[in-house]
């Protein structure tokens, strides 16, 4: 180890799709080749390159604006259906590690030399593992997953423990309480605690096998997958890709390669609901606000779910679909306080959508990659985007919803897969001694390199000019 500092869908049967779709291989080919034999989720196997029609000129490098990075809801061409995924090369991308545009030289020395910077690398975690496919951090620990089917545990950028399972790659991870979730490519989802001897065992499944044999008992709980193949219909049978956690009702969330959305209850580990929630693999699904769920899809939809009452039972109805398009939806992130939710594509592009008087209304895109986004991570007024140029970029949400590119992170040297994001409670003490005002957040990328790296953002960072085309 080194360390270097949708009206009421309920369970159904499934439905095969005859459309056959390309995988991301296109696009990572920029990537080394280390990366080209390496399945990347189906998050981005409908990339094309049909809105290339509609890009502009790259412009000279010598002038930047914040109307490259964002685009207004009012401009013709910010639709995101018509939007070029790329019309500029990114001014920030020479960075060795961050770039703050418009930030003072002296602040910047004065962070060099600081083994604690207030923005920037912190350090990274290297364990010659495998892939990192997924990260979670909750109460100072960070869970990492890799295609090794490891989950390493570290603190204090130090490699803390771990514990290994037999379900093949680790794709997504949630933590609840002492609860850990993982979720896996054979399509299980497995239950960890750490003992009193600081050791994490696995306590169960999702299903329970008691759930499974009482279901797989009678034959109207079977769902048809493909063809002459039958499942029960509380089991995932394709890899478990996404799962978020609405922590006020105690359910889980997974979404899967096999197209549906199940509804678990944490308490007993019993499947609540399973809804058939879209024409191809589920990429994301994130608990909102006002009891709303959202789900992005490699068919290139992002739907809205909500959960009702439905006759005597409860259900998740769908409430609208908000995004239809070519290209893949690979992951979403919602800003609670701001009621605003962003869903990253494969053609490189983060649209967004606030809450309104009706529900969701669209609010722009925006623009800072040039091939697929990957993951998304939100921290106070602050969002990033992580993406397969092995870059993140950081955006600021102003007043009004306009947005910033106040800084890019580069030093991965493979596509950015997961982020994980917390509140930097050394700095938010601090702050409290020195009466500051400067909300801190540490920001957690794992890559296709094998490494994650940890870095500082401050949502005071001074950024390029804010401004809104009209």
């Amino acid at each position: 180890m080194t360390i270097m500092k949708n009206n009421t869908i309920s369970t159904s049967p499934g439905q095969n799709n005859p459309r056959r779709r390309h995988k991301l291989g296109a696009l990572l080919s920029s990537q080394d080749n280390q990366y080209h034999d390496i399945d990347v989720d189906r998050d981005n196997h409908r990339h094309s390159s049909r809105r290339n029609s509609d890009a502009s000129a790259a412009p000279a490098l010598s002038t930047y604006t914040a109307d490259m990075y964002y685009s207004n809801p009012n401009s013709a061409t910010s639709s995101p259906y018509l939007m070029s995924p790329w019309s500029q090369l990114s001014p920030y991308i020479k960075s060795p590690w961050i770039h703050l545009p418009n930030e003072d030289e002296d602040e910047d020395e004065d962070d060099n030399n600081n083994t604690n910077p207030k923005h920037g690398l912190i350090g990274s975690l290297l364990r010659q593992e495998g892939h990192i496919y997924s990260l979670a951090a909750y109460n100072n620990y960070l869970f990492t997953g890799s295609d090794s089917k490891n989950v390493r545990v570290w603190k204090n950028l130090g490699d803390s423990s771990g514990f290994k399972s037999s379900s093949g790659f680790v794709k997504a991870i949630v933590v609840i309480d002492n609860k850990i979730f993982t979720g896996h490519q054979d399509g299980k989802i497995r239950i960890w605690k750490m003992n009193k001897s600081n050791v994490y065992k696995r306590v169960g499944n999702l299903p329970t096998t008691r759930d499974l044999l009482m279901k797989s008992m009678n034959p109207k709980n079977y769902v048809e997958v493909r063809r002459k193949h039958n499942v029960p219909w509380v089991k995932h049978y394709d890899a478990v890709s996404c799962m978020s956690i609405d922590y006020d009702q105690g359910l889980l969330y997974s979404g899967s390669w096999d197209k549906t959305l199940k509804v678990w209850r944490i308490s007993d580990s019993k499947c609540m609901e399973s809804i058939q929630a879209h024409d191809d693999a589920l990429n994301s699904v994130v608990v909102a606000f006002d009891g709303v769920v959202f789900t992005g899809s490699a068919d290139g939809t992002m739907k809205a779910w909500r959960r009702e009452r439905v006759g005597r039972s409860t259900q998740h109805v769908l409430v609208e679909t908000l995004l239809r398009q070519d290209h893949a939806l690979t992951s979403l992130a919602v800003n609670h306080e701001a009621g605003a939710v962003y869903a990253g594509s494969s053609d490189g592009l983060v649209s967004f959508w606030e809450r309104g008087k009706h529900f969701m209304s669209y609010g722009g895109v925006l623009r800072g990659h040039k091939i697929a986004v990957l993951c998304l991570g939100v921290g106070g007024s602050l969002v990033m985007s992580g993406s397969a140029d092995s870059s993140i970029c950081v955006w600021r949400r102003n007043c009004g919803g306009v947005h910033a590119c106040v800084a890019v992170l580069t030093g991965h040297s493979g596509p950015v897969k997961c982020l994980a994001v917390e509140k930097d409670a050394a700095a938010a003490a601090a702050e409290v001694e020195e009466e500051e005002s400067d909300e801190r957040w540490i920001v957690y990328s794992g890559s296709l390199d094998k490494s994650v790296k940890v870095w500082r953002v401050s949502e005071n960072s001074c950024g390029i000019k804010e401004s809104q085309e009209v």
